[in-house]
C-alpha cells in the first residue's frame, strides 16, 4: 500500500461537488482547520476539502472516486478522538457523517434497534430509554462523540464492567469499502456463524478498513433503580487494592471508577465547587443498579464492609436520581479538567484489574524519575486507568526529552503485567509507534495483510494504527 497521496485537484472537487452538492463541500480555511483536528492533544492537519455525504450511494462513489485518483479518504464521526484517528495526516477528503444522523427503528418486541452512523450517542441512549430500553456504552464524550465513532474505536466507558463495551451490542452492520463496494454484515439474528465474522472485524478498526454507514443494534431493558457511593482513600494503593475485593465479595458493579486527588481538585476548580472527600488521596466512585431497591442496598451494604477492610473513610451514598447525577458530573468533568492545567499526554492503559496497584505504584515512579506530574483517573472495574502526563512547570527542554521514554516506560509496565497499551482510545496516528510493544511482527503482519484485502490502494485513514 502506497503512502504517497495525491492532492485534490479543481476538478476532483467539481465532481465532489456533483456527487453531494456544492453546499456540502467545503474548502474555507476556517472550516478546514475545524475539521483539521480531534480531541487529541493540539496536533492539526489541514485536509484539502471536506464533504458531507447525505446516504451511503453518495459515500460509495466518494471512495470510488478517491480509488481511482489515490486521494486519502480520511472518515470523521464527532471528532472526540484521543489517539488522532480522525486526523487527516495526509490532506486530501474528510469524509464526515455528521448527515447520516436518523434513528431508523427502535424495535421494543425483539429489543433492537436501528441507525446511522451520524447519530450523537446520548441521543440515541435517551430515545431508546423512553421506550423503556437500555443501551449501556456510555463513553465520556457521550454529548457530542457518533455511534459510528463508537464502533470504529470499540468505545467502552464506565458501564463496560457489567454491560460490556461497544461490540458487545452490535448485531449487524452497513459500510462501504475504499473501492466503492457496499455490504451488509450480521444482521437481525442473536446467532449467525455464517462465514467469518465481518462485523467485529470491522468494529475497532478505526475507519481504516471501511466506513460504517448503518448499524443494527442489540438492547436490553432499562434497570429501573441505581446507587452510588463515593469512597474516599488515603492511598492510592489501598483504593486501587479494594477493586478486586469488591469482585471478590461477589458483586458486580455497573460502574467502578477512580479517582486519585490532583484529578479531583481539577474537576472541583473548573466546575467552581467542592465534593464530599476531596482532600482524600484518591477515590472510588462504585455504581450498582438493577430492579430490586431490597437487592441494591445489600450490595451497598457490602461494598462497604470491603472498602472498611482497606481502610476507606466515610463515604457517601447518592441514593436519589439528583445526588446520582451530581456524583457522575464529577467524574464526567475530570477528563476536560485535567486537560486545561498545562500541555499533556494521555495514554490509555489497561490491565487485569488485580494488576491496578502494580500499574499505579509504577506509574508513578516512572514519571518522577522523569520530573513530569502525572493524574490517573478511570474505569478501575475493567482495570482500564487513564495516565495523564502534565508538562506543568516542567521546562521544555526537559518535557521533550523525557515524555517519550516515560510513555515507553509506561508501556511497557503496562504489557509486563498482562495488559495492553489501549482499551477503549484506540492505537490511531500518536499510538503507532509503540504498537510492537503489545503486538508481534507476526500479529501485526496479519493486521496490514487484513488492511491491503480491504483497502488494496491504501487511501482509507492512511497513516493511522501502523507505521
Amino acid at each position: 500500500m502506497s503512502t504517497v497521496m495525491n492532492r485534490v485537484t479543481p476538478e476532483i472537487a467539481e465532481t465532489l461537488s456533483r456527487i453531494c452538492g456544492a453546499a456540502h463541500v467545503l474548502a474555507g480555511r476556517e472550516t478546514l482547520e475545524a475539521y483539521g483536528h480531534d480531541e487529541t492533544e493540539d496536533l492539526v492537519f489541514l485536509p484539502d476539502v471536506v464533504v458531507r455525504p447525505a446516504d451511503s450511494r453518495e459515500i460509495a462513489e466518494v471512495l470510488r472516486l478517491a480509488s481511482a485518483r489515490a486521494v486519502a479518504v480520511t472518515p470523521r464521526a464527532g471528532g472526540t478522538g484521543l489517539s488522532g484517528g480522525a486526523l487527516p495526516v495526509f490532506g486530501g477528503i474528510v469524509l464526515s457523517l455528521e448527515r447520516l444522523n436518523r434513528i431508523l427503528e427502535i424495535d421494543t418486541a425483539d429489543l433492537q434497534a436501528v441507525a446511522e452512523a451520524g447519530v450523537i450517542t446520548q441521543v440515541f441512549q435517551e430515545a431508546v430509554e423512553e421506550k423503556g430500553l437500555y443501551y449501556p456504552p456510555d463513553p465520556a464524550s457521550r454529548g457530542s462523540c457518533t455511534l459510528g465513532g463508537n464502533l470504529a474505536e470499540c468505545a467502552g466507558g464506565p458501564r463496560a464492567v457489567k454491560y460490556g463495551v461497544t461490540k458487545d451490542y452490535v448485531l449487524g452492520i452497513e459500510a462501504v469499502l475504499p473501492t466503492g463496494a457496499i455490504i451488509n454484515t450480521g444482521g437481525r439474528v442473536l446467532k449467525n456463524v455464517s462465514g467469518y465474522n465481518l462485523t467485529q472485524l470491522i468494529i475497532g478498526s478505526e475507519g481504516t478498513l471501511a466506513v460504517i454507514t448503518k448499524i443494527i443494534f442489540r438492547l436490553i431493558p432499562l434497570p429501573s433503580h441505581r446507587r452510588v457511593i463515593l469512597v474516599p482513600f488515603s492511598s492510592l494503593e489501598a483504593a486501587a487494592e479494594s477493586v478486586s475485593g469488591i469482585f471478590q465479595a461477589g458483586i458486580t458493579p455497573s460502574a467502578l471508577e477512580f479517582m486519585e486527588r490532583a484529578a479531583v481538585r481539577a474537576a472541583e476548580e473548573r466546575q467552581g465547587k467542592k465534593f464530599p472527600g476531596g482532600e482524600a488521596e484518591a477515590q472510588l466512585l462504585v455504581e450498582v443498579d438493577g430492579n430490586s431497591e431490597d437487592a441494591l442496598d445489600a450490595d451497598i451494604e457490602a461494598i462497604a464492609g470491603v472498602v472498611a477492610k482497606h481502610g476507606a473513610g466515610d463515604a457517601l451514598l447518592a441514593d436519589d436520581s439528583q445526588k446520582v447525577a451530581d456524583v457522575w458530573a464529577l467524574r464526567r468533568g475530570i477528563g476536560e479538567a485535567v486537560k486545561s492545567i498545562s500541555a499533556y499526554r494521555e495514554e490509555d492503559t489497561v490491565v487485569p484489574r488485580s494488576r491496578l496497584p502494580l500499574l499505579v505504584k509504577g506509574v508513578k515512579e516512572i514519571c518522577s524519575r522523569y520530573g513530569i506530574l502525572s493524574i490517573c483517573y478511570g474505569h478501575a472495574g475493567d482495570g482500564n486507568v487513564h495516565v495523564n502526563l502534565l508538562k506543568g512547570k516542567l521546562a521544555d527542554a526537559k518535557w521533550d526529552a523525557g515524555i517519550e521514554p516515560a510513555v515507553e516506560e509506561i508501556f511497557r509496565l503496562t504489557v509486563s503485567l498482562e495488559g495492553t497499551i489501549s482499551g477503549e482510545h484506540g492505537i490511531g496516528y500518536t499510538q503507532r509507534g509503540y504498537l510492537p510493544i503489545a503486538l508481534s511482527e507476526t500479529e501485526i503482519g496479519l493486521m496490514k495483510a487484513v488492511k491491503q484485502a480491504f483497502d488494496p490502494t491504501g487511501i482509507l485513514n492512511p497513516g493511522k494504527v501502523f507505521l
